[in-house]
């Protein structure tokens, strides 16, 4: 039997508090929605991290039949995401899916390793970093110019729906590094949007930049996350450092009204 879940306490009893799933819920108000049934959860909200996102936990037979259920709802703007091996089953399962991505989703939980200041600081160069803080909005200019020029790729940008606030740190009067709060839920704050300028990378800028920021949202929400490519293995080691753990993550496209 599937039920819709309404609350946030139940959607975390639900999924055993799976951060993937909990950060997909949002806060579950306004378009948010998620649902259980048998040994598994599904949860999704439009508009995060540039697309309508349905996250997928549990038992891949209960899963189907949830997606199923979801999509029918929601509509085939909305893209599955999951485990790996979970989201393969799932497709093999149902029609009117195909793989579209795979890429790392990462979680960090609080510990004493993620309280603020404890992130490894920039090698020495000739001109010092200035401390790590959030920016005000007069340096939005910087910050869309230095991911236009070293990010261009970058989901965040300032002014996008959803990106609340920029971090970084200077190099004299240049800001050097960045990196985003954007598309934070109550209790999973995400990091995205980091970025380093070409002519300041190898100084450990951007580790300095992103530890600071997780120390932040672990602070705030109790736990941070991030999606990063799977071939993108510098900025993983850098998050591992940090403290982050991974998670293999398979996106999905509906092609098709889906159905088991």
């Amino acid at each position: 039997m599937i039920h819709e879940l309404r609350d946030l306490d139940g959607l975390r009893a639900a999924c055993g508090d799976d951060d993937l799933i909990v950060w997909a819920a949002q806060d579950l108000r306004g378009p948010a929605r998620a649902w259980a049934g048998g040994n598994a959860v599904v949860a999704a909200a439009p508009d995060i991290a540039r697309h309508d996102r349905l996250a997928v936990w549990g038992d891949p037979r209960d899963a189907v039949t949830l997606v199923g259920h979801a999509l029918a709802e929601l509509g085939p703007t909305y893209r599955p995401l999951g485990e790996r091996e979970l989201m393969r089953q799932v497709i093999a399962m149902l029609e009117g899916l195909r793989d579209s991505a795979e890429f790392t989703w990462m979680s960090l939980a609080a510990t004493p390793d993620t309280a603020p200041g404890t992130a490894p600081g920039a090698a020495p160069g000739p001109v010092p970093p200035s401390e790590v803080g959030w920016l005000d909005s007069d340096a939005e200019p910087e910050i869309t110019a230095l991911l236009a020029g070293d990010a261009p790729s970058s989901y965040a940008v300032p002014g996008a729906s959803g990106v609340r606030r920029w971090a970084g740190v200077r190099v004299g009067d240049e800001l050097a590094a960045v990196a985003a709060d954007a598309w934070s839920a109550p209790s999973v704050g995400l990091l995205a949007g980091v970025a380093t300028a070409a002519r300041f990378r190898g100084r450990g800028l951007a580790e300095r930049v992103c530890g600071w920021v997780s120390s932040q949202l672990v602070a705030t929400h109790g736990r941070a996350a991030l999606m990063v490519d799977d071939v993108n293995t510098a900025a993983i080691k850098v998050y591992e450092r940090i403290g982050y753990r991974r998670l293999p993550v398979l996106a999905c496209h509906v092609t098709a009204p889906a159905s088991a």
